[in-house]
């Protein structure tokens, strides 16, 4: 018997995963997201509660997922290919505004879903740490090996900006408080432009992009010296 390589057995996970979010958005909008259980989705997605688990906490992390996923490897590969000459801040900034607001029917109805339940929402931004971690690693590297710890700084305050944003977009109805707090359920209005919201959370994080810039790169001076 052959066995699989890495690859392959990479391609079946994310399969998987994808089948998963797809059944359990399909089911959430056919039935309503109470009336699923992880069952359901195990049995339409063809594998078993068990493998499910394996994928996901809940049903909820599954319904937002089949919108958020994969969204984390885009923005970190958008910056990764930023042109020379582009502001680590700027590409940063356009990455996250092009993918949480490049939306089709399915992110819509998703998003529909997401404003009538908090367990929903709860989930919805809880998915922006995943920023985290795939930026970490291509603000790393354009950084060089002294910014290892800026680039996860960086990164984990980019991911608490996407989330400060889309707390003041997803606002429930009635609650003009500035707590962030989602706890008393109920729907939301989404209020303002998303783009904006995203873009003034992010703006205070680019001076401190352009500082970690500036000290990895060597200057003008340094380099006429070496010569």
């Amino acid at each position: 018997m052959t066995t699989p390589s890495p690859g392959l057995r990479e391609r079946k996970k994310q399969a998987t995963r994808e089948a998963l979010r797809e059944a359990a958005l399909r089911l959430a909008v056919e039935r309503g997201p109470d009336q699923v259980r992880v069952e359901d989705i195990a049995e339409a997605a063809g594998v078993s509660p068990r493998t499910y688990n394996n994928y996901f906490a809940s049903r909820e992390q599954a319904i937002v997922s089949a919108i958020t996923g994969d969204r984390e490897a885009r923005i970190a590969a958008a910056v990764a290919a930023r042109p020379a000459g582009v502001r680590l801040a700027d590409a940063v900034t356009e990455a996250v505004v092009e993918q949480y607001t490049n939306t089709g029917e399915r992110e819509r109805e998703a998003l529909l879903l997401i404003t009538i339940r908090t367990a929903l929402r709860d989930a919805f931004l809880d998915a922006a740490a995943g920023i985290e971690p795939p930026l970490t690693a291509v603000i790393a590297e354009g950084l060089g090996d002294a910014g290892a710890h800026t680039a996860r700084v960086l990164a984990a305050s980019v991911a608490a900006a996407v989330r400060i944003a889309l707390e003041g977009w997803l606002r429930p109805a009635g609650n003009a408080g500035a707590d962030g707090s989602f706890g008393a359920g109920g729907l939301v209005v989404p209020s303002g432009s998303l783009p904006g919201q995203l873009r003034a959370a992010l703006a205070p994080l680019a001076p401190a992009f352009d500082a970690a810039e500036r000290y990895t790169q060597p200057s003008s001076s340094s380099s006429a010296d070496s010569m």
